[in-house]
């Protein structure tokens, strides 16, 4: 895809540019946001990085792409995690400026954004991306922080600290190269917790010279402010200089067949250590379990039905018996929506929705209705597949329902990574409810970085989607599993299905097969031979047993 890269001078920003030309994405232009005061180098900004902004005017000249820059003019209004458009946020401020990418650039496709933790930043990136129609790039979203921070001390990126925020941090590491502070982040971090990153704004960087730069920045004088709360940074004044055979070696990003993935120190594999020793654990195949598909009828189509338990409301078995399939997608939700209604809530209480249909080839139909009627921030979780429905149904859909949604929380990540799929339909990776158990959305083995479907092994795609079902589960830290459902096309993943989850919850405090439902439909979305959702939750801890 044809890239605009978010920039503020910093590690990040520049780190994931070298990961999306490694990608095989093309970088065309660069965009910034600025303090409207050219003389302001700190701004109150919950969002952007400015100081060192001066130097960002050289950059297009460093990396040969166009600059595109704009001033921040809003402020931090709606400091809500899920954003919704504000007048006078910075939020707009960033609209307007990728905005003004789109119209020079019409080919413009995605944004690359150095988000690693910031849940904040990046709902936000991804909210305007949303509303342009790019896609977002974040692969260093959910990174560990440790392994992250060796990989740009080891490439061959010159960033420099310009500011400094965190206890143990004063104004003589300010200028210090990311090597040359390494050793003191790890002291920091085992003594004080200081994020190793600096994703608590502990410190701020200023990228001078990149593999993708052909020119590189160069300090020519600067002053060292220093406040009275402890924070110190510099004002810097750069200049662009030639660069030598002794800044090794270097590619404009226009250069066609270039090997980017040269310059990351580490290429992992799709698979974390923990999944790939339960890969390797397991035989290389399994005897077919016992089909029945093609072997149930209906004898009586399923009752729907709407039942109140505690706090919550299921509605479960809803279709319709209109003609074609995009009025019955209509009926249903229309169906729904009444009912939902008449019990003093909508469809923004849906913590999670199953959706049955006849035929995968109507997916794509059944979304673009689908889709209109979510379109507040967090979606419900959602599991999808083609079963058996009743002669002339297209679809059938069940809800959970919070009735009191103030205590709902969730995950709705959009953006590619390498950490778990982006939605791939309008729905959230998980919902939690006041209770703080989690609905977790149907995983699929998705390469993550390219939303592709991996091609290994149907074992080796078993094990890469239950790594996704795990990965959501420890962002939002509702690690016990309550039930899991494992829909597998095929009877020979059936046992394999099952080897995985209790290799995977050896050590967990339950019962693998209590706690494992294994489902074989006719087909799932993608054409994936394998998909993982469930119930977690998290454990509260009893003060008197801490």
């Amino acid at each position: 895809m044809k890239v605009v890269a978010l920039v503020s001078g910093g590690k990040d920003s520049c780190f994931n540019i070298l990961h999306c030309l490694a990608q095989g994405h093309e970088l065309i232009a660069l965009a910034n946001l600025k303090p409207a005061d050219p003389s302001v180098q700190e701004l109150d900004s919950f969002m952007f990085q400015t100081v060192g902004h001066d130097a960002l005017e050289f950059y297009s000249e460093c990396v040969g792409v166009p600059m595109f820059r704009g001033d921040i003019n809003g402020k931090s209004v709606n400091q809500q995690l899920d954003y919704k458009i504000t007048q006078e946020d910075e939020i707009e401020d960033l609209y307007l400026l990728l905005e003004k990418v789109k119209i020079a650039h019409p080919d413009v496709e995605a944004v690359s954004v150095g988000a690693i933790l910031s849940s904040y930043q990046r709902t936000r990136v991804e909210n305007v991306c949303q509303r342009l129609g790019l896609t977002s790039l974040a692969f260093l979203w959910q990174r560990d922080q440790l392994e992250l921070m060796t990989e740009m001390v080891e490439s061959s990126m010159d960033a420099r600290i310009i500011k400094v925020a965190a206890v143990g941090l004063n104004e003589s590491h300010l200028g210090q190269s990311l090597k040359q502070i390494f050793p003191t982040l790890l002291r920091l971090n085992q003594k004080f917790q200081v994020h190793i990153c600096g994703e608590g704004g502990e410190f701020e960087t200023l990228v001078l010279d990149a593999p993708f730069f052909v020119k590189k920045l160069e300090f020519n004088e600067f002053e060292k402010v220093v406040s009275n709360d402890g924070v110190a940074y510099l004002k810097p004044i750069v200049k662009v200089v030639e660069k030598t055979k002794e800044d090794g070696e270097y590619h404009r990003v226009q250069e066609r067949n270039v090997d980017w993935k040269k310059f990351l120190p580490s290429a992992t594999g799709l698979l974390r250590e923990q999944f790939q020793d339960i890969y390797e654990s397991l035989p290389q195949s399994f005897e077919a379990a016992e089909s029945t598909k093609g072997a149930s009828s209906y004898n009586q189509e399923p009752e729907q039905t709407t039942k109140k338990m505690g706090n919550k409301l299921f509605i479960s078995n809803i279709s319709s018996l209109e003609t074609s399939v995009e009025e019955q997608v209509a009926d249903v939700l229309s169906i729904l929506n009444s009912i939902l209604q008449k019990n003093d809530v909508d469809s923004s209480h849906i913590q999670h929705l199953t959706l049955l249909i006849s035929s995968m080839s109507n997916f794509a139909k059944i979304n673009s209705i689908y889709v209109k009627n979510f379109t507040a921030p967090l979606p419900p979780s959602r599991v999808c597949v083609q079963t058996q429905l009743p002669e002339g149904v297209h679809l059938q859909v069940s809800v959970v329902v919070m009735l009191d949604s103030q205590k709902k929380t969730g995950l709705h990540v959009q953006g590619r990574s390498y950490w778990a799929p982006a939605n791939i339909g309008p729905y959230s990776q998980t919902i939690i409810d006041e209770n703080l158990t989690a609905t977790l959305s149907g995983q699929i083995p998705l390469i993550p970085s390219s939303m592709e479907l991996s091609k290994e092994s149907p074992l080796f795609n078993a094990v890469l989607s239950l790594q996704h079902f795990d990965n959501v589960k420890q962002v939002i830290g509702c690690v016990n599993q309550l039930s899991v459902v494992s829909f597998v096309k095929s009877p020979e993943l059936v046992k394999g299905a099952s080897n995985i989850w209790e290799s995977y919850s050896s050590g967990e405090d339950m019962n693998p097969q209590n706690s494992l439902l294994i489902v074989q439909v006719e087909e799932l979305p993608k054409s994936a031979n394998v998909e993982w959702g469930g119930l977690s939750y998290k454990k509260l801890t009893n003060l008197y047993e801490d």
